[in-house]
């Protein structure tokens, strides 16, 4: 799963989770700023490919790095 927070004061505004498809806003201004974004289709597909990207293209390395440590 690939999840992507932002952060003000400590507080999480927005997340992007891989699992859920869109954006979440826990804040007024987080819940404003997340459907503007889930709106712009181009980012959206960014985001959804960042798990393909970033976590499937890792896991493989993550995987056996932990198993010859163990």
């Amino acid at each position: 799963e690939y999840i992507r927070s932002y952060y003000f004061n400590k507080m999480e505004v927005i997340r992007f989770s891989s699992s859920v498809g869109k954006f979440v806003g826990f804040t007024e201004f987080g819940v404003k700023n997340a459907e503007d974004w889930n709106k712009d289709a181009s980012y959206m597909s960014a985001m959804r490919a960042q798990k393909e990207t970033y976590c499937q293209h890792n896991i493989q390395i993550w995987y056996n790095n932990m198993l010859t440590k163990s």
